[in-house]
């Protein structure tokens, strides 16, 4: 129980605290409020109970690193119980005889969870402190080469000493308040830790015993106080941002889908981001709920074979720089310095592969992957600055509706010679009405390779009697590199034509055999007025197979290893069908040991297939080549055109015995 002073220097205390803090707060509140895009409110309500869940379970942080995530999340229940608790305390100390909850069964269950998350939320601070800071070199640096604030790795080590130290003292001494309140009024069977410690107080006086709770009182709730100015201020702010990023992030069909830019809307100056405050404000905010832990840049294959790419570092140096020219940007004024000066360089944007790994593995959700994107578009919209090897590429998809120039007469070359066989392939103009409009894609219709995989599509698509029809020479190029590598106006006026070409069909459902197609078609044409049903040609087999319509023989390969390619399984969620397929095929499938919405990429996305890869160690094919190999298959299966190309090439340089194949290759073999 306090003292009359000591209620009033408390209350004074905290006024003075809240009072900060609520500015440092609503400078960040006005920062975010800089970026572009609109608040939208609707989906709060849908993702509350989601964004509940998520938190309380920690699940996003359990999903890696074991053994510390558990250790941060029984800091984090711990910290989420004292807000309870603290409530409690404080009321206690205020009011004279006062018990919060009772000593009835709820305040019994109330003290007992206390009492265990105290000393889980000590036991889980003590070793996340002693990693950060004794065995964290390794998990938590950055490679030479890589842009980093120059006070960041001393200002994370530092904020994160002050936040422990806190964390610690603060439950700390509320546990041994705890403890000395058992001494006091006799051991506690709902609070076993505190009861335990109360054991080593049967020595002291009364008079010790209640001097000891004003000091645990002061140490627990004062330093909160004192430390609340400073919160803002720190990393540890994204327990608030994580929740809040969950609730408020825009919908959207994919994780990597992209608003559209309206070339047509002439009031519009700016395209893509070359300041912060360019940045949507759900990219801001991102900066605020970054935890540092560096889980992005473990799963970025660009950092993993050795580029100076850091999508964690992207996030670090967002924050550094708002915590040093927030004030100027929260009072409406403009960046002094460019995105490119601090928080990454030039080599890095163009080393992202667009693969989604840096936002799937993100505890707090953030995207640092949007960002490079809309960094992309500012370089080449605005400032024509970008690989010379896309110009090639770029004059292709404008010219002849292909990267690879091929002239669009020459779009169905592929199914040449085909009907000699009895496999059909029927143009839109031949078929007019088809159950399923086959998209082909440019990398089967003109690349040597892949060509293969459209034949032997065609051949299942026969072989089960479907009612298809393809679009031939009317067909171009979805635009998906052209916006991945940040050329929006090539993509605006490529989705477009593509529309506009797929509303005179109407197509009652799309097959794609190129999953970046299948992205484009299915999650970005929504806004250019394409609104259609695509599917994977992977999930048309498996389709086909359950309905009885395909039957296969035995595949006398020992083994079929499986590469999920990116813009399947991350960014699409289809995992399941190219497996299903395989099997019914005949064929046992391995998994790759980094596989799912783990898998790691084969370099070719991100419009990186029309460019030289950035320097690193090693290629981001070879990287994932050699995982293919140690799995001792014989073949590695793939569903995706470019996956195709890249993991060829890479097992030509390996001069290995494995095969590269598509999953309709493997299927059309043992029909």
């Amino acid at each position: 129980m306090l003292t009359l002073p000591e209620k009033i220097l408390f209350v004074l205390i905290a006024l003075a605290s809240v009072s900060l803090t609520w500015g440092g707060a609503e400078r960040i509140v006005r920062i975010i409020r800089r970026g572009g895009g609109k608040f939208e409110f609707a989906h709060v309500t849908r993702r509350l109970f989601d964004t509940l869940y998520k938190t309380l379970t920690q699940q996003t942080v359990l999903r890696t690193r074991f053994l510390s995530s558990l250790a941060h999340a029984f800091v984090a229940w711990a910290f989420i119980y004292y807000f309870l608790v603290n409530v409690g305390d404080g009321l206690e100390g205020f009011f004279p005889n006062f018990v919060f909850l009772g000593q009835g069964i709820i305040g019994n269950i109330y003290r007992l969870i206390a009492d265990l998350l105290s000393v889980g939320g000590l036991i889980g601070m003590a070793s996340l402190l002693i990693r950060r800071l004794v065995v964290g070199r390794t998990v938590f640096g950055f490679r030479e080469g890589t842009l980093l604030h120059p006070k960041a790795l001393a200002g994370i080590k530092r904020d994160s000493l002050i936040v422990a130290s806190f964390i610690l003292l603060h439950v700390g001494f509320r546990f041994l308040g705890a403890s000395f309140r058992a001494a006091e009024s006799g051991r506690d069977a709902w609070q076993p830790f505190a009861s335990l410690v109360a054991s080593w107080w049967t020595g002291l006086t009364p008079t010790a015993i209640a001097f000891m709770q004003h000091v645990s009182f002061w140490m627990a709730l004062g330093l909160i106080l004192v430390f609340l100015p400073y919160f803002p201020r720190t990393k540890h702010i994204h327990i608030f941002f994580a929740p809040l990023n969950f609730l408020l992030k825009p919908e959207r069909k994919s994780i990597g889908a992209l608003e559209k830019i309206d070339f047509d809307d002439e009031s519009l100056e700016q395209f893509g981001a070359a300041k912060i405050e360019h940045l949507s404000w759900p990219q801001i905010m991102d900066s605020y709920a970054c935890i540092m832990c560096n889980r992005c840049q473990d799963a970025c294959p660009a950092y993993a074979t050795g580029k100076v790419l850091s999508p964690s570092a992207l996030e670090i140096n967002k924050r550094y720089h708002l915590n040093e020219a927030g004030a100027a940007l929260a009072a409406g004024g403009e960046s002094a310095l460019n995105l490119l000066d601090f928080a990454i360089n030039a080599e890095a944007v163009w080393a992202c592969t667009t693969c989604g790994a840096c936002v799937d593995i993100c505890p707090v959700g953030n995207e640092p992957m949007r960002d490079i994107l809309d960094i992309r578009r500012n370089l080449v919209l605005m400032d024509s600055s970008f690989p010379t090897q896309f110009q090639q590429a770029f004059k292709g998809m404008e010219r002849m509706g292909n990267p690879w120039n091929i002239a669009p007469d020459s779009r169905l070359d592929w199914a040449k010679g085909l009907a000699a066989v009895g496999i059909s392939v029927p143009t839109i103009e031949q078929n007019p009405q088809p159950d399923i409009l086959w998209w082909v894609g440019c990398a089967p219709a003109t690349d040597a390779r892949a060509q293969k995989t459209a034949r032997d599509f065609a051949r299942i698509l026969n072989a089960a009697g479907v009612n298809f029809a393809v679009l031939g020479r009317t067909e171009r190029c979805t635009g998906d590199s052209a916006r991945r590598s940040g050329n929006e106006a090539l993509f605006f006026e490529l989705a477009g034509g593509n529309v506009e070409t797929l509303n005179e069909v109407k197509p009652k459902r799309i097959v794609a055999t190129c999953p970046h197609c299948l992205h484009a078609l299915a999650n970005e044409y929504g806004a250019f007025g394409g609104d259609y049903e695509v599917i994977h040609h992977t999930q048309l087999i498996e389709e086909l197979f359950a309905a009885g319509k395909l039957k296969a023989k035995p595949d006398d390969r020992a083994s079929v290893a499986f590469h999920d390619p990116c813009y399947l399984g991350r960014h699409n969620g289809i995992y399941g069908a190219p497996r299903e397929a395989l099997k019914h095929a005949g064929a046992g499938v391995v998994e790759l040991p980094r596989n799912r919405n783990r898998s790691f990429c084969c370099g070719a996305g991100g419009a990186q297939m029309w460019k030289e890869e950035e320097h690193g160690v090693e290629g981001v094919n070879a990287n994932r080549f050699r995982e293919a190999q140690a799995t001792g298959a014989k073949t590695l299966a793939v569903g995706c055109p470019f996956c195709m190309i890249m993991l060829t090439d890479a097992a030509k340089a390996a001069q290995g015995e494995m095969e590269v194949k598509d999953v309709a290759e493997i299927v059309a073999e043992n029909l």
